[in-house]
């Protein structure tokens, strides 16, 4: 398949020298021409109520009663014209199809100009349509610490999108878990840059090389709100801005050019991102090089006048938003008047040709116009595949974190005859926010995983015990029963979700479902306290959507294992790591991507702190022990970025360099050693950091810059290797100017942020 932009910036214009004066009909209808021909064609012929269309959304809801669409509504609403994009959520994959077979061919042939519509979905971790895969969601993405494995993720979901003519994703989310209150933790790949610059070049690139648009989102600051609560102001300077959370999108752009970003309803540093033109313009456009268009968040343009207050009112709203650069407004209707601001000469008409012009090469850029309609044949071939489920498996199984394992609990011997499960989280599916489905007859829960791997082998003690939110013990007596006649307890916590069009009473992660404290929600801490009680061996499996401060449980439980919420196929994935290789499962491969908190009051707690952010006197203090640096604790995470376990052990030999003085336009060839010392085979995430020793401004004490899963026989050794660029070891000097300091660097190789192996110091001669 040819990439989009090569066809858009090397081949469009070439042939269209050799062609524009042997075709007939309208230079925008002709595939042969350029892109920017056919949309200063287009936009030639388009009145102003045609392009103000263009640069707004419709939604199902205008044109549609029930699952279909209404011609009589559809002629109220369109009256001739063609929008920029169309969503629908709640419909089955079979539905929107339908929807959108209807409305490309209105669009084509009853407007006036035959312009189809963009149609957009979330695609998170799978379509969100009824039918459609579920994968897990983005923080076990993240938790794979596998790229490839997300690319060949949404080169899968794509063939469900094409069956149902969907144009459009409403994903990646490249914010950072930096503020671990906030309920939407669970769409990130997790608190690091790199990590998240990585697995959104990968998820980026697998669609866009299949003509379908993403909109990385949300641009920028978005995931550290005041209070954890959705939607509040970030604070931040500048340096913050650039040094950490634009470095996903930075790299997301240059690499997968996107031809859509949504912007943040947040506002950063006091400015609404909405309404920002050093950000939605001079920063993401001139500085990062951005070539599409800004599409708002749901309702983002309204808020300037009725939640931030920076506007009077709707035309003062839209006319702040296109003056900073958005191009495409979303469930408001601001924009509306856009048209009044035009004729009063309040608002130039170019800055409406300019977002015009970015909507419509989009369309162009995909092969809208040749290809508007769906395939509808993969509606039985494409859609929830043995292949899609597979990979479903395969993506859970590496997002599983093994957190501690005191004595080797884990696997679980075969000697065991008898097994409670018991939880919450024990047989109900939990995929996430921005899924179609939170029902169990659509993926398979832990308990079931349990019971097919065990089989008739072992019995199942099965007790829900509580659930995940509420002060209700009534079950507790159940499960200690369950737990006491059996020879081991597996007890499943953690949250709940719930995603827009798919409410969820007692949800307590997700979009809007923000927290204040991190304790596990409800009484699930006392359900462990009261299994452990039993004396029974205990694994609890924390299922959840971001990281809880469970510091008891650490400290009381031999084994713990995290799970993120692990799409359809998680309980058969958490029942093989439970088994282990020898009896049917596989050896956990996850690294947590999120640093967990011992409590509320210890965040932030992100590994990436500056060498002042962790305490000065370091007077450790305990509840038996007061001390400094918080009285009552240390300000250390529970576990930190990067930790996670394996049954097998490996061991860091050696770290080679090519040289260690370098110029800052050179690269450092660095090799690795690690070996498998233990008794099965396994794979390892080895991990890179950098740490500037000494800086004119401040800089955290380590940073990841490069890592790499391989898998390694037992007692064999793999050899890894990176390249680093001096050029990635730039700061933001006192000045705001990009730079490489001439000084010494320390290299960082290990198996955790906090578990470093291998070190070496390196020396960069001269600036860059």
């Amino acid at each position: 398949m040819k990439r989009i932009l090569f066809f858009f910036l090397v081949l469009g214009p070439f042939i269209a020298l050799g062609q524009t004066k042997t075709r007939k009909g309208p230079l925008y209808k002709d595939p042969l021409q350029s892109v920017e021909v056919r949309v200063k064609d287009l936009l030639s012929r388009m009145t102003l109520q045609e392009k103000l269309a263009q640069m707004q959304d419709l939604s199902a809801s205008e044109i549609m009663v029930s699952d279909a669409i209404d011609p009589v509504k559809m002629d109220q609403k369109l009256k001739g014209k063609s929008f920029g994009v169309f969503e629908g959520m709640g419909l089955t994959v079979a539905q929107y199809a339908k929807v959108i077979n209807t409305l490309q061919e209105y669009m084509v042939k009853k407007t006036r100009l035959g312009i189809p519509v963009l149609t957009s979905s979330e695609a998170l971790h799978g379509c969100v349509h009824g039918g459609a895969t579920v994968y897990p969601q983005a923080i076990a993405l993240g938790s794979t610490f596998n790229p490839a494995l997300v690319n060949q993720m949404t080169q899968t979901i794509t063939k469900e999108l094409k069956a149902q003519g969907i144009t459009q994703v409403l994903s990646p989310d490249l914010d950072l878990a930096r503020e671990l209150r906030w309920g939407r933790v669970e769409e990130t790949y997790g608190e690091d840059p790199y990590l998240t610059s990585r697995m959104g070049v990968a998820f980026t690139k697998g669609f866009t090389e299949n003509n379908i648009i993403c909109t990385p989102k949300h641009f920028a600051a978005h995931g550290t709100p005041r209070g954890g609560l959705n939607l509040a102001s970030v604070a931040g300077g500048e340096r913050e801005l650039r040094s950490i959370y634009l470095k996903p999108f930075e790299a997301v752009i240059k690499e997968a050019q996107p031809l859509s970003i949504m912007n943040a309803y947040s506002s950063y540093d006091g400015v609404p991102m909405a309404a920002s033109h050093q950000v939605l313009t001079d920063i993401l456009r001139k500085e990062l090089g951005f070539r599409g268009y800004v599409y708002s968040d749901w309702g983002a343009v309204e808020m300037l006048y009725s939640f931030q207050r920076t506007a009077k009112g709707p035309a003062e709203a839209a006319l702040q938003a296109v003056k900073a650069g958005l191009d495409l407004e979303v469930w408001s209707d601001c924009f509306e008047k856009l048209d009044s601001l035009v004729k009063a000469g309040t608002l130039p008409v170019r800055y409406i040709d300019t977002a015009v012009s970015r909507i419509l090469s989009a369309k162009f850029a995909i092969g809208l116009f040749e290809h508007p309609y769906p395939n509808l044949k993969g509606l039985t071939s494409d859609i929830h595949t043995p292949q899609s489920v597979q990979l479903a498996l395969d993506i859970a199984r590496e997002s599983i974190v093994l957190l501690k394992n005191e004595d080797h609990l884990l696997p679980l011997k075969g000697s065991i005859r008898s097994i409670a499960v018991i939880g919450p989280n024990a047989d109900h599916v939990q995929f996430g926010d921005y899924s179609w489905t939170n029902d169990n007859r659509h993926g398979i829960t832990p308990l079931q995983g349990i019971q097919a791997l065990a089989g008739n082998k072992i019995q199942i003690n099965h007790a829900k015990g509580c659930d995940t939110w509420s002060q209700n013990r009534e079950g507790f007596s159940a499960a200690v029963a369950a737990a006491s006649k059996s020879d081991v307890a597996v007890v499943f916590v953690g949250s709940s979700s719930a995603s827009p069009g798919y409410p969820h009473p007692d949800a307590t992660s997700g979009e809007g479902y923000d927290l204040s404290d991190l304790k596990l929600p409800g009484v699930q801490e006392d359900l462990v306290k009261a299994i452990k009680q039993t004396g029974k061996p205990v694994v609890v499996v924390l299922v959840s959507g971001k990281p809880f401060a469970i510091p008891w449980i650490k400290e009381n439980i031999p084994a713990i294992v995290g799970q993120w919420y692990p799409g359809e196929q998680g309980g058969t994935a958490i029942a093989e790591v439970l088994f282990g290789p020898a009896n049917g499962g596989i050896n956990p491969s996850g690294k947590l991507n999120v640093s967990f908190p011992q409590s509320v009051g210890h965040l932030p707690v992100f590994y990436n702190y500056y060498p002042s952010d962790n305490g000065y006197y370091n007077k450790r203090g305990s509840l038996n022990s007061p001390g400094k640096d918080y009285v009552f604790s240390s300000p250390d995470p529970l576990w930190a970025f990067g930790t996670g376990l394996s049954y097998t052990s490996f061991e860091y030999q050696e770290m080679e360099l090519s040289k260690t003085s370098f110029s800052a336009g050179e690269t450092c060839h660095i090799k690795l050693r690690v070996k498998n010392t233990g008794a099965m085979d396994g794979k390892e995430v080895v991990q890179l950091y950098v740490r500037d020793k000494v800086s004119s401004v401040a800089t955290p004490v380590k940073e990841l810059k490069r890592f790499e899963k391989v898998f390694i026989k037992k007692g064999a050794t793999a050899t890894v290797q990176f390249d680093l660029p001096m050029k990635e070891l730039a700061l933001y000097n006192a000045d705001m100017k990009r730079v490489v300091e001439a000084g010494e660097f320390e290299l960082q190789a290990g198996t955790a942020s906090d578990q470093i192996k291998l070190v070496k110091t390196i020396e960069v001669k001269d600036k860059l």
